[in-house]
């Protein structure tokens, strides 16, 4: 039989305490303290890893979205210097997320989007628009393609 002893001091005891404290504040922060569903996908969506179509889809399953596995298009966008009024309130919905595209006023992002296969309430084409910068999202949204009574939403998953 092999016996294991460790001589702490007290010092070593209180500091690990104290790390595995501020662990586990930043992983509340991070993934969301609760609260309501908006407000969960918001800080905890910003800034979220999404360098692969894996952790892409991943991330809007996690919010309840069904989409295809594949996104339907990729393409290169340039988030303008200054706003116009469209683009300012597009910013407003993302800003309500928890994300803010003024930090990336100027660069070039990648957009997916992909299809939604269960919206509750949409008729129609619905797609999810994903913003990624250096492989974190930077701004997302649902949106009905829809030629009559299109809208565009936030991307936490709409309450029954």
């Amino acid at each position: 039989m092999l016996f294991v002893t460790a001589k702490l001091d007290k010092r070593k005891i209180i500091g690990g305490a104290l790390a595995l404290l501020v662990l586990a504040a930043l992983a509340v922060l991070l993934l969301g303290g609760g609260g309501d569903k908006n407000a969960a996908a918001g800080p905890a969506a910003a800034g979220t890893a999404a360098r692969t179509n894996e952790q892409r889809v991943a991330y809007l399953g996690a919010l309840g979205w069904e989409v295809e596995k594949d996104p339907i298009d990729t393409q290169t966008v340039t988030i303008p210097k200054d706003f116009s009024q469209v683009y300012a309130d597009y910013n407003t919905l993302q800003k309500a997320q928890g994300f803010d595209l003024k930090k990336y006023a100027g660069l070039e992002a990648t957009r997916y989007t992909y299809e939604v296969k269960n919206h509750p309430t949409a008729t129609g084409k619905v797609v999810a628009d994903m913003i990624v910068y250096r492989g974190k999202i930077i701004a997302a949204d649902v949106q009905s393609l829809s030629a009559d009574g299109g809208f565009m939403e936030g991307v936490a998953f709409p309450k029954a």
